[in-house]
């Protein structure tokens, strides 16, 4: 079961925030959920589904996100899995041509700070 943060959580659409991932789990809580809060200073908004496009990309970029690191818990990531990422990264892979696709349902309303929803929709999963 999920624990949120913030049970008034909204996405990108205006309605409620729905879990990214639970298997990996995911969000800056680890909750499943791409909740935000005062100490997220990364914003951890945007559910993506990974690809091996992108994975290579943020491993370019110093974020190795597909190596497993047991120290943290972490099961390294593969291409399918969903994950909350990073809205600076998410942006950053937009402007090199490699962004992920968005989950919109699960990508908090946070992130319209950050790229504005037709940004989004065009990289929504569909």
């Amino acid at each position: 079961m999920t624990t949120r943060y913030d049970e008034n959580a909204k996405n990108v659409l205006g309605g409620e925030l729905k879990p990214c991932s639970l298997n990996p789990v995911t969000g800056f809580y680890r909750n499943g959920c791409c909740e935000t809060g005062p100490h997220d200073l990364g914003l951890h908004t945007v559910c993506v589904v990974l690809t091996d496009e992108f994975l290579a990309f943020s491993k370019a970029q110093g974020n190795d996100l597909s190596t497993p690191r047991p120290e943290y818990a972490f099961p390294g990531l593969k291409a399918g899995d969903r994950w909350c990422l990073c809205a600076g990264r998410w942006t950053e892979a937009l402007e090199a041509g490699m962004a992920p696709q968005v989950v919109l349902e699960a990508t908090h309303e946070e992130m319209l700070a950050v790229a504005p929803l037709g940004v989004l929709k065009d990289h929504a999963v569909t």
